[in-house]
């Protein structure tokens, strides 16, 4: 019998988690600061002991790893599991502390009446500070058990700390920000779309009312998983918080055979005792570490011209290739040729499902577009939707039986298309062959925009059983079949804009697409609330038409370039649009990305505090010699001047140059207040504590200032 340790402590480079082996099940003790090697986690217990409480239980049940019903425990259970026997009351021991070095342990715990195993997995990564962990439940038993929910490990919170932050929205304004004050009782988010959604992404923040950007304690929360998925934080009355998110199961999705494991998506955690800047920092520095690969870092980010909003399903060869002869001239890298090249594909109405280039638009095949890209020092990519099908295709009529469905029941219209089950083999064999058999003919495809473009309303599979579970693992799968396939293949995440972003299916792909909403304005915004668990890099962003096609707003081609500038940069417009003066501002636009694209891709992101009159932030180097930082007004302030713009994050002890970087002319006459430094060199400190005075400027108008570091 293995000697157990009474506790198992974790350290980063700026966090502890400490684990009380001590009790029957192991148990969150601290999760946050470092704490120094001097305190002992028997410190940290003995004053952590809570008292019996007036008409309650004399020994309070602890918030485990997976609290249980089993134990006592009246909040909500970690784990719901169900047999036709006792299964339900489960509670299990701890039997096995396997601690592989100072970042990484496993816990196993047992319940050997029925024969349940409870595994958690903990890994704190030393250098970004972010902890990750995930529960497992093994059915050791030869009776089969349901399981209704596996949450990942239930974290206990502060008591200190009284707010969270939720990311909401829809389509076309995603990871809107909406902060409410903690209440007595569980604030829950349950999503069912099949999907990540648009209007429930599953991260959260947990924080002090006065935590800002850049001061106060705050942790953030993430689930990486692309199904449906569920996050509670409950308040209980005696006063204990915990916070657990998982996967959502639908009635009868997971049932265990003997020997069969679940395990559930990986919970992303990490702390800030410096706000919530810092706290995105080591989110980033983890996505560029951990789930990047290195092919992905090396690669510079290549601009992208995006045809969907420039001619939709009006597919010419020779409109198409005009279109790459004008973009190649403002400096784009990869040529992607979106929706309605394939057969049948006129409208949104037919011909998903039949993955065959249409001759009636493209005789010759894509290769004349295809040479035509290339020889204009282009990639080429191209857009599919694998997981959809119209029922007026090829592949419907051959197959109707291949989507998910529901015996008796409608399916629901949602733009003219099914999901296909992914669960069945032979469609994800078909959907393999037919993408395989594209890049195969055409080699010169380096990139696909791989879409999903509604949500699972009917997720039963040919069993008539519900399948989101599977059919997100199929995805995964298939995505990693076609890029073993194909190496050096890149892939998008798309699902109508940000429907589909986290860590899982980051995991397999290789960018996301933030939003449909190529609104300057609104796109602020919406990467503002991406970025706090996602780095740049791999934020797509686009330069859209001169009257944005989702909210008719028309915003001056200086600000949309500035705003496209900070991301994954990319153009989706019909560029024959542009006037002289356009063509010039995009395509200086696009040589300063590519100049500074390395630098934009790999500093460090401050946010500063919004007062909603402007959106504004910095990327500062790690050697802080080189700072961008953006100005980016909204709306006109109420005051007759706007406020100072402070330049954090960069070292008091240098001295910087200051110069305006964009935009490199004003309609009317460059402000006076930025003519007077412009060149100039100031102290790192002053810069931080007092910044700069802003200049009045028309409302909608984006200002780039650079700070380099001299001798």
């Amino acid at each position: 019998m293995q000697q157990l340790p009474q506790f198992v402590r974790l350290d980063s480079q700026a966090v502890t988690v400490l684990i009380d082996c001590t009790t029957k099940a192991p148990a969150l003790l601290y999760f946050g600061q470092k704490l120094a090697q001097t305190v002992t986690a028997l410190s940290v217990k003995q004053l952590s002991q809570r008292q019996e409480a007036k008409c309650s239980v004399v020994n309070e049940v602890p918030i485990s790893l997976t609290p249980l019903s089993g134990e006592g425990f009246t909040g909500a259970p970690g784990l719901e599991v169900h047999n036709d026997s006792d299964a339900w009351s489960m509670g299990p021991s701890l039997i096995s502390v396997n601690i592989e070095n100072q970042q990484q342990v496993t816990l196993v715990s047992l319940d050997a009446h029925r024969q349940l195993q409870l595994t958690h997995t903990f890994c704190l990564d030393v250098e970004t500070n972010v902890l990750m962990a995930k529960t497992a439940i093994t059915n050791l038993a030869q009776q089969s058990v349901q399981l209704n929910w596996c949450a990942a490990p239930t974290l206990l919170l502060p008591d200190h700390l009284n707010y969270i932050t939720a990311f909401e929205g829809r389509w076309s304004n995603e990871f809107q920000l909406q902060q409410r004050e903690l209440f007595l009782g569980s604030y829950l988010r349950e999503n069912r779309k099949g999907k990540t959604s648009h209007d429930n992404f599953p991260g959260i923040l947990c924080h002090q009312h006065a935590t800002t950007e850049l001061q106060g304690e705050c942790y953030g929360f993430h689930l990486g998983w692309s199904g449906n998925h569920r996050t509670r934080i409950e308040w209980l009355a005696e006063g204990r918080t915990y916070l657990q998110m998982g996967e959502l199961l639908l009635p009868g999705e997971i049932q265990l055979q003997a020997g069969e494991t679940y395990t559930s998506p990986s919970l992303y955690a990490s702390f800030s005792a410096t706000g919530f800047s810092d706290l995105s920092a080591n989110f980033h520095q983890f996505v560029r570490n951990t789930i990047l690969s290195s092919a992905q870092r090396n690669k510079p980010r290549p601009v992208h011209y995006n045809t969907w909003e420039g001619i939709y399903f009006d597919h010419k060869v020779e409109t198409l290739q005009q279109l790459a002869d004008e973009v190649a001239a403002l400096g784009v890298e990869r040529f992607v040729l979106d929706d309605g090249w394939f057969k049948g594909r006129r409208h949104d109405k037919a011909g998903l499902g039949d993955w065959t280039v249409d001759k009636t638009v493209y005789p010759a095949g894509l290769q004349p577009l295809i040479s035509h890209v290339n020889q204009l020092g282009m990639e080429f990519g191209i857009w599919f939707e694998p997981e959809m099908v119209n029922p007026d295709s090829d592949l419907y009529r051959a197959h109707p039986e291949w989507v998910l469905q529901t015996a008796e029941n409608a399916q629901l219209a949602f733009r003219n298309q099914l999901v296909l089950d992914l669960t069945r083999p032979e469609v994800t064999t078909y959907l393999f062959n037919a993408i395989h058999a594209i890049l195969v003919e055409y080699p010169a495809i380096k990139y696909i925009k791989w879409d999903i473009n509604r949500d699972l309303n009917h997720p039963g599979n040919a069993q008539g059983k519900p399948a989101i579970h599977q059919q997100t693992h199929a995805l995964y799968q298939l995505i990693a079949k076609i890029k073993a396939a194909h190496p050096g293949l890149e892939i998008e995440s798309c699902s109508s804009g940000g429907g589909r972003i986290d860590y899982g299916v980051l995991q397999h792909t290789d960018r996301v697409w933030t939003s449909d909403s190529n609104d300057a304005l609104d796109r602020l915004a919406i990467q503002r609330g991406c970025s706090f668990f996602f780095p740049s890099d791999v934020m797509g962003a686009h330069v859209g038409p001169r009257d944005c096609h989702t909210t008719g707003r028309r915003i001056s081609i200086e600000m949309r370039a500035a705003v496209a500038f900070f991301g994954h940069m990319g153009i989706e417009m019909d560029p024959r649009e542009l006037t002289a003066a356009e063509k010039n501002t995009l395509k200086h636009a696009i040589a300063l990305h590519k100049q500074y694209r390395s630098f934009i891709h790999n500093a460090r992101l401050y946010r500063l505090d919004t007062d909603g009159l402007s959106i504004n932030f910095g990327l500062v180097n790690a050697e802080k010699t080189q700072a961008l930082f953006a100005y980016n007004s909204v709306v006109e302030s109420g005051r007759s001047l706007p406020k100072r713009l402070r330049f954090v994050g960069l070292d008091a002890d240098k001295t910087y140059r200051f110069s305006l970087l964009w935009p490199s002319s004003f309609k009317e006459h460059t402000p006076s207040l930025i003519s007077a430094i412009n060149g100039q060199c100031f102290q790192g400190e002053v810069l931080m504590k007092l910044g700069m005075q802003l200049p009045i400027t028309l409302p909608q108008t984006s200002l780039i200032f650079e700070l380099t570091a001299v001798d």
